[in-house]
């Protein structure tokens, strides 16, 4: 098993929360994560029928067999047992007593402020990071590979082409998880508006657009993407308020959580074709932007990313709320770094002033330093920026 961040984080939070709520897509290592650590505690999976039946049936006498707690596994299958949960750990006072997983972010969130609020710490679980490669040493040498194979565990501990894993996983998700969230009737659209939407990974979302390419209407193209956002393939990138005496777009932008996922929607056959594929840019500036969304849930925190854009041109590809300060970092996806890269930053920190953080650029090569004032980051050191 590759070791993950996140274990010390949930240990954290059973030592301070009666339940655990660990949320993310399927095959982020949600399971594997509990049961390593937490190998003791009793398992249960609520999407074996009949483990899923005695939930639904009699909760209570289905608690009642893990007096010392217990990982529920999928518990979005029984929403209903959150209520029930709050009872026992009001009574129980023990901490860490019940760690529950579920990759439907909307169905288990939801709930949990209804029946768990403040009893609950939450973790969401994203799939690898590249310093957990590093550390494992399997962090790919070649960044297309990387693109291209993307950063599910399934894919990295075990023996899997990445074509072949994706098509099953889309397969998979497609047949179960959107019949679950969604009443969606016709699967092979929502597959066709799936593939749009990963064309446009990186970039501002434009609902009217996207409605208009798949031949669905606005307000299911809305409905669609959040069923995206509730299975963790997609999240929306807020732009930053702060308008600094210029007037903002006000468009959230569009990002997948996972490379990999986005190429094989987009037909990418390979390394060598990623290499020259349009997309790769976008999809090398997807990958920094959930490298930095990792280091903020894999430590139970929320999101302080966002981007910067005014209506004359001048953007921020995101920006980090660090306190006061408002960190820049722009994302190149080239292997050289040119000097007119640092414009961008360069009239960000002006128009900012005292607001503005330390400045970073992200980029395609395999050194890093400092140049004109501002750290240049290999692809390799995302982790370095904390």
């Amino acid at each position: 098993m590759i070791p993950r961040t996140a274990s010390d984080t949930l240990l954290r939070l059973a030592a301070g929360f009666p339940v655990v709520v660990v949320t993310g897509p399927r095959q982020s290592g949600k399971t594997t994560l509990a049961r390593s650590a937490f190998p003791d505690r009793h398992y249960v999976s609520l999407e074996d029928p009949n483990q899923r039946a005695f939930a639904l049936d009699d909760p209570i006498g289905f608690l009642n067999r893990f007096q010392d707690g217990a990982i529920l596994d999928e518990v979005q299958h029984c929403p209903d047992l959150l209520s029930y949960l709050q009872t026992r750990v009001d009574r129980e006072q023990s901490m860490g007593r019940y760690v529950l997983t579920g990759s439907q972010n909307f169905a288990l969130m939801s709930r949990i402020p209804q029946s768990l609020a403040g009893r609950a710490g939450i973790l969401q679980l994203l799939p690898f990071s590249l310093a957990e490669l590093k550390r494992a040493e399997l962090l790919p040498h070649d960044l297309d590979h990387l693109l291209y194979r993307g950063l599910y565990p399934p894919l990295y501990d075990r023996e899997l082409e990445a074509a072949v894993w994706y098509s099953s996983y889309t397969a998979t998700y497609l047949e179960r998880d959107v019949r679950q969230i969604a009443s969606i009737q016709d699967l092979g659209l929502f597959q066709r508006f799936v593939r749009l939407c990963a064309a446009r990974t990186g970039q501002l979302l434009n609902l009217s657009s996207l409605a208009t390419d798949c031949g669905i209407s606005q307000g299911t193209a809305r409905s669609w993407l959040g069923v995206l956002q509730a299975s963790y393939i997609a999240f929306l990138l807020p732009p930053h308020h702060r308008n600094f005496g210029k007037r903002l777009v006000k468009t959230p932008k569009l990002y997948f959580h996972d490379t990999g996922l986005a190429a094989a929607l987009l037909n990418v056959q390979g390394p060598d074709h990623m290499a020259v594929h349009p997309s790769r840019p976008a999809l090398f500036e997807t990958l920094v932007v959930n490298e930095l969304l990792k280091q903020r849930f894999h430590g139970a925190l929320s999101s302080n990313l966002f981007f910067w854009r005014d209506n004359t041109g001048n953007e921020i590809d995101v920006l980090r709320e660090q306190g006061s300060a408002l960190e820049g970092i722009e994302i190149k996806s080239g292997q050289t770094v040119h000097d007119e890269h640092f414009a961008s930053l360069r009239r960000w920190t002006s128009l900012a002033g005292s607001a503005a953080g330390p400045a970073s650029l992200v980029y395609g090569g395999s050194e890093s330093y400092v140049r004109s004032g501002f750290r240049v980051l290999s692809w390799r050191d995302i982790d370095t920026i904390g």
